[in-house]
């Protein structure tokens, strides 16, 4: 019988996370730039305003969580801030290269380098807070 509801729970959370995965292709980040080995270097040093990203993987539930939060984050800050993803499996030097150990795992960049860490899902307000510090004065 216990095998039987395990069976059970296991089909129901499959579904779940399918429909999940399904949902967030559905609504792939607006305003948040995918970066990738050959591109984030260039992107980070260029950047004339501080960039957050966000090191992520598509397994991550809590990073699936954190993702409407930096799409909002990047619409609010638009023009202040630029946002950016990297997949941590699929680009693992980059994820090497800034010793990251956890997901999801952000970095605020100013002037190509990092100033602020933030590891987890931990909601808008904390994420924001220190971005804050970082902004130009309007």
């Amino acid at each position: 019988m216990a095998n039987k509801q395990e069976e059970e729970l296991q089909r129901i959370r499959s579904r779940k996370l399918k429909k999940l995965m399904e949902e967030s292709e559905k609504t792939k980040a607006k305003g948040v730039v995918a970066l990738e080995s050959s591109s984030f270097d260039k992107a980070i040093e260029s950047a004339n305003m501080p960039v957050v990203v966000d090191f992520w993987a598509e397994w991550c539930m809590p990073c699936r969580v954190m993702a409407p939060v930096i799409e909002e984050l990047a619409r609010d800050y638009a023009g202040r801030a630029t946002f950016a993803k990297v997949n941590v499996d699929e680009n693992p030097e980059i994820s090497q290269r800034y010793n990251i150990m956890g997901i999801p795992h952000f970095i605020i960049f100013k002037d190509g380098k990092p100033v602020e860490r933030i590891v987890g899902a931990v909601g808008r307000e904390p994420l924001e807070e220190a971005l804050k510090k970082h902004l130009k004065p309007k």
